[in-house]
């Protein structure tokens, strides 16, 4: 029995110590709680006007200034080949030769055929001048003449094809020929290439067609270099493409130094404008809802929901056009759960790394 008395006091004792501790929890929970029910703390920004410069992210392509397929525009085989395969050749120079006996026989004959009939011409002419033959006869021999004569140019223009010569200086690339290959017009004979200059083509979307002109200065990075490069608009297209509503536009940059190839993707930066009194807020303070996006600002102590319409944006912060205006507290974080009126204790926080003057 005194075993059992033990026991009980022993559970009376140790019940009410744990209701004291639970009590006293309870009370220091309550004092470290925050002045006022229900009150969430927040981080915000008091909203200053800041230099925006307002730049595109786009995607383009490097092509080089002039390119082309090395093709000969007649059929033959290849006499000789007088170019050394990736080294550069300047304009004029001679490619290579297309074997031309044949041509050259045929010219042989049309001229042949064309003495004969200037000759019979000049005959015909005196005969007539004597009233020998009528003017019909005089005409048909003029006619034979200036047929004769004809057919000597066409074959003497095909006989110069046969010599293929550089378009442009550049570099040439691999041949896919050997001397004795039988070649057609449709016969690819081996890239030429001048990459002195590099082209960009890109496109933007038609909202900022009237924020871009000629001469803009652009930037770029590729792929495989972190290297900054810069390029000059020189050409837009004079319409919008209607099925992307999209302009398209070209950049020239110089490439003396052969640093860049043709071919490669470019990530290109396009300046637009630079806003002197741009207000910007964090991204991650826009909450998007049905018809745009709304912020939170802190009016009287507490968060007062606004709709807002947005501009540009850069990868930390976004351009705000309405409802905001200089001075403002904007809360910017841990606003995801905040309800319009709720109470709010505001943490304020610098936010100079937003803006996009840089």
């Amino acid at each position: 029995m005194k075993t059992k008395h033990i026991v009980y006091a022993l559970f009376v004792v140790g019940l009410g110590a744990l209701i004291a501790y639970r009590i006293k929890s309870n009370n220091s929970v309550q004092k470290s709680a925050p002045s006022g029910p229900g009150t969430t703390t927040v981080k915000g920004m008091v909203l200053q006007p800041k230099t925006f410069k307002d730049n595109i992210s786009l995607s383009g392509t490097l092509e080089a200034n002039e390119q082309i397929d090395l093709r000969s525009e007649i059929s033959g085989v290849v006499e000789s080949i007088n170019f050394k395969e990736g080294r550069k050749v300047s304009q004029g120079q001679v490619l290579f030769k297309v074997n031309d006996i044949e041509l050259q026989a045929q010219l042989s004959k049309a001229q042949t055929a064309k003495k004969l009939a200037s000759e019979n011409e000049r005959r015909a002419k005196l005969l007539l001048e004597k009233q020998a033959i009528s003017q019909e006869e005089y005409d048909i021999a003029s006619a034979d003449f200036q047929s004769a004569n004809a057919e000597s140019e066409l074959i003497a223009a095909q006989l110069s094809k046969t010599t293929v010569r550089a378009p442009f200086s550049g570099t040439i690339g691999l041949r896919s020929i050997s001397k004795g290959t039988y070649v057609t017009p449709s016969t690819t004979i081996a890239k030429l290439v001048n990459t002195d200059e590099l082209k960009i083509t890109f496109a933007i979307p038609e909202k900022y067609a009237s924020q871009v002109s000629v001469g803009t200065v652009l930037s770029f990075t590729t792929s495989d270099s972190r290297e900054v490069y810069n390029a000059t608009i020189y050409a837009i297209d004079p319409e919008v493409d209607i099925a992307t509503r999209t302009l398209r536009m070209r950049a020239k940059m110089d490439n003396r130094d052969k640093k860049l190839y043709p071919g490669a993707y470019a990530n290109v930066s396009l300046p637009l404008e630079t806003l002197d009194d741009a207000l910007l807020v964090p991204s991650e303070s826009l909450i998007p809802v049905q018809n745009g996006k709304k912020i939170f600002v802190l009016k009287d102590g507490k968060a007062k929901e606004i709709d807002v319409e947005t501009g540009s944006r850069t990868g930390k912060a976004v351009q705000v056009l309405s409802n905001l205006h200089p001075g403002d507290t904007v809360l910017t974080y841990g606003v995801m759960a905040l309800k319009d009126g709720a109470p709010v204790e505001v943490v304020l926080e610098e936010f100079e790394p937003l803006t996009a003057a840089q």
